[in-house]
């Protein structure tokens, strides 16, 4: 298998919380650079268009260099291939993620063979810590400090009428 210095980290991200930022984080410990592949998929009803996350994960991650923010639709194999990196990485919450994440690891090592998916445990601090649960506490305002980063804070309490 050739080796990589370019990971994938791919997810739909709406928004992106202190999870995802750990798991990134984490990621530059092992690799080079880390691409940020935000999931155009029509079949969720996202709180932000593709735009305005790709921006909020920009702006969040700006004095992050090694880390750059794309957008793919399609297979996430072909995608993987298309940025000539052949690892990508997959954070897991709990074990019903597990099972999950394995059927489409599997399936893509079937499909690409040059790809692996490097699962990592979400730290401690975020196991509990989805975006839905996120959306929803602050639709009903709650506070959402501890799991987003201010920047994005605003933007949800702005797309729920909250700042008025």
């Amino acid at each position: 298998m050739p080796h990589s210095r370019i990971a994938i980290y791919p997810g739909s991200f709406d928004p992106i919380t202190y999870g995802h930022l750990d798991i990134i984080q984490r990621g530059l410990k092992i690799f080079k650079h880390v691409i940020v592949a935000v999931a155009r998929n029509s079949q969720k009803n996202a709180l932000f268009n593709i735009e305005e996350r790709v921006d909020l994960i920009k702006t969040v991650l700006k004095d992050e260099p090694r880390v750059s923010v794309d957008t793919f639709t399609g297979l996430l194999i072909d995608y993987v291939a298309s940025k000539e990196a052949h690892v990508v990485i997959r954070g897991l919450r709990a074990i019903s993620d597990f099972e999950y994440e394995f059927q489409i690891a599997q399936m893509n090592s079937t499909i690409g063979r040059d790809i692996e998916t490097l699962f990592m445990m979400t730290s401690v601090q975020y196991g509990y810590l989805s975006s839905s649960i996120v959306r929803e506490v602050c639709s009903l305002r709650g506070p959402v400090d501890s799991f987003v980063p201010p920047e994005v804070k605003t933007a949800m309490q702005q797309k729920y009428g909250l700042n008025r």
